[in-house]
């Protein structure tokens, strides 16, 4: 792979984005929080944040950077790694009871899923499935309409930032949906990547490799999205520069800049939909509770192997915006488990408690998912389930 660098005079400067959604990115600028809060007459948000991320200092400075202009708050962070449909009715419970006017989530794409989930039914009264996406779309009325939301990513991950969906867990199903409605959308996101200077080497590594299936996925499946397709190729020429030195350099602001920029244009890349990576990592998350992020790196080889062949013009481009050598199917494929072996990404979902007698069970209920529905090739459930019997044993 050559040796792109990255810009610094872009990427550690401040920038203000009104696509898709407003956007205030630059190293430092968590430190607007009150001001921006204020500008959009937030007097009492309530904080939502994952439950492995209550205790991190980010949660006691966004408290107290609130407190300086007078901003009351208060943290829910029940809030799972998969989040489920009972926490967040505790959730509307919490932000009804504390009279709060505004939401911020703040944390992985777990709490940010939370925050836009308990913003679709808290004033709505509308049960949370009806927003399912294959569902007609609820009608919302000025007097119970949304609250104000707004997201912090702390990883470079999911770009749940910019979205109107989020993924929720039916307990009674053991399965997750895509939940969401056209109008929640944040009024702003904050961008810093100094958010992520302290994330732990794995986690970098997972929520990085989420991003770049994110931006694969996205750019694979059919359909002429200019804007989408353009989206996804900057991330993955970003993601190739900063991922690895992030993962091996955790203090580098530049890598971590380049990594919270990719996550973020991935998060806009698979607004066209997903793949079978995702249809598969989703109801295995859903039934073990596994992270999204490693469970998609460890699913990502076998699907690759399954979708890519044939798909040659698509390929050469992902492969030219990584500045990967040589362009064909099988060299992209090979230079991908590179990375994920640099990443110390197990080979297999049985090195994470995933048992092989769930095969077919998951497969089926991957094909309910709504990224089965544009994966860029059509898997029967023989060929899903054997997908998923190579991501269990050896995906790579």
């Amino acid at each position: 792979m050559k040796n792109f660098k990255l810009s610094e005079v872009d990427i550690l400067s401040n920038q203000d984005w009104t696509f898709p959604t407003t956007t205030y990115y630059g190293p430092g600028r968590f430190n607007e929080i009150g001001k921006f809060c204020e500008e959009f007459e937030i007097k009492n948000p309530l904080i939502v944040t994952d439950s492995g991320s209550k205790d991190l200092p980010f949660i006691n400075n966004l408290e107290t950077l609130l407190s300086k202009y007078d901003i009351k708050s208060e943290v829910f962070y029940d809030i799972s790694p998969n989040p489920r449909d009972d926490e967040i009715s505790k959730g509307c419970d919490q932000f009804r009871s504390g009279k709060h006017d505004a939401i911020i989530a703040i944390g992985g794409g777990s709490a940010m899923d939370g925050g836009k989930s308990i913003c679709l039914t808290v004033n709505s009264d509308t049960p949370l499935w009806d927003f399912e996406f294959e569902q007609p779309v609820p009608e919302i009325t000025k007097e119970n309409a949304f609250p104000k939301i707004i997201t912090i990513p702390t990883t470079s991950g999911t770009g749940a930032e910019t979205e109107i969906t989020a993924m929720v867990t039916h307990l009674e199903k053991g399965m997750k949906f895509c939940i969401w409605h056209p109008d929640v959308r944040p009024i702003f996101t904050l961008v810093d990547p100094e958010l992520t200077l302290e994330l732990p080497p794995k986690l970098t590594a997972w929520t990085g490799v989420d991003a770049m299936v994110h931006s694969i996925e996205g750019y694979c499946v059919p359909g002429f999205n200019p804007l989408c397709d353009g989206a996804a190729l900057e991330s993955l020429n970003l993601i190739s520069k900063s991922l690895v030195l992030a993962f091996e350099e955790p203090s580098n602001l530049l890598a971590r800049g380049g990594m919270i920029i990719g996550s973020y244009l991935g998060g806009i890349s698979f607004l066209k939909g997903l793949g079978n990576v995702h249809s598969i990592s989703h109801m295995v998350g859903a039934e073990f509770n596994t992270h999204h992020g490693l469970t998609n790196a460890i699913v990502l080889p076998p699907v690759l192997n399954f979708n890519l062949p044939g798909m040659d013009e698509k390929v050469k481009r992902m492969s030219e915006a990584m500045q990967f050598e040589y362009h064909s199917v099988e060299a992209f494929i090979k230079n991908v488990e590179q990375i994920l072996d640099r990443l110390n990404i197990p080979k297999g979902l049985n090195e994470i408690n995933v048992p092989v007698d769930c095969a077919e069970r998951i497969a089926q209920k991957a094909m309910q998912d709504q990224a089965y529905a544009t994966n860029p090739k059509k898997a029967s459930l023989v060929e899903l389930k054997e997908i998923v019997l190579q991501s269990i044993n050896q995906a790579r």
